[in-house]
């Protein structure tokens, strides 16, 4: 990635709080959207950033033309001189963290570049605790990805794959019509082609990243939605293990609406 364009990542800022509140959304999201909540409900604890991540927002650099190019690979050390850029820029010292679905990948890369400065990490049914199987086998080699993007330029085939899979009672119904509707444009397929490829190398040791944490009186509070198909709890059991119970809380929610009610009960919780 390049310098420059690590220093235009773009971000929306909001409410007024003492308190910094670095965001980063899920996939198919922005900042601004994403976050609402956050800013209605927390707006006077927090100084909110709520980021567009790459390829969303107004971080989208692709023309119709150039659809379904191979994109640069975000690494741990390439974000951490893209936040290192910004926490100098904006004069931030100390801040709390939050990431939703797949900005927990974000979350966690921002807790291990900078656990000397984090206070709070809200981790939302968050990404890359577990990688799926399908996820490992469309990013790991070179020729799946390349499989992976003739699938996402020639999409019939593979919905037509996934409906039948569905019918057959090997798909819950919540994942295909998150699939069907994540997959029915070009530029929403770039998105999730560009994201999966690009953000591969955003994996973690949750057992030392939990102890970094620890070490560095870092508190990790982790959601879920009991009825979240797409990121079940099930799929953060490897950390979930390892948090104490009242930091670790599943909500009777599916995945969307999650953030909105995470953020009134964190709201709730700073009020006690």
């Amino acid at each position: 990635m390049s310098k420059s364009r690590a220093m235009t990542l773009h971000y929306h800022r909001s409410g007024h709080g003492q308190k910094v509140l670095l965001a980063f959304h899920g996939i198919g999201q922005d900042g601004a959207t994403c976050f609402g909540s956050f800013e209605k409900y927390l707006g006077d604890y927090y100084t909110i950033y709520a980021f567009d991540l790459f390829f969303h927002g107004k971080n989208v650099t692709i023309s119709p033309g150039e659809l379904f190019p191979e994109p640069d690979v975000i690494t741990r050390e390439s974000w951490k001189g893209i936040l290192e850029n910004f926490l100098t820029n904006q004069n931030i010292s100390r801040f709390d963290v939050v990431g939703f679905s797949m900005g927990g990948r974000f979350a966690m890369a921002t807790l291990e570049a900078f656990a000397t400065q984090v206070d709070r990490v809200f981790l939302i049914a968050p990404d890359g605790i577990t990688e799926h199987p399908l996820y490992k086998l469309a990013t790991g080699f070179s020729p799946a990805r390349r499989l992976f993007r003739w699938c996402m330029q020639h999409p019939g085939s593979l919905l037509l794959t996934a409906s039948l899979i569905q019918k057959a009672g090997f798909l819950n119904q919540s994942l295909h019509r998150f699939a069907l509707n994540v997959l029915n444009t070009p530029g929403k397929r770039q998105v999730i082609y560009s994201s999966w490829t690009a953000f591969r190398a955003l994996r973690f040791d949750i057992p030392a990243l939990n102890q970094m944490a620890e070490n560095h009186g870092v508190k990790i509070f982790l959601f879920v939605g009991k009825y979240d198909k797409l990121l079940p709890p099930s799929a953060v059991k490897r950390l979930s293990d390892l948090l104490p119970s009242q930091q670790y809380k599943i909500i009777q929610s599916g995945h969307s609406g999650l953030v909105d009610k995470i953020a009134v009960f964190i709201a709730n919780d700073l009020a006690k």
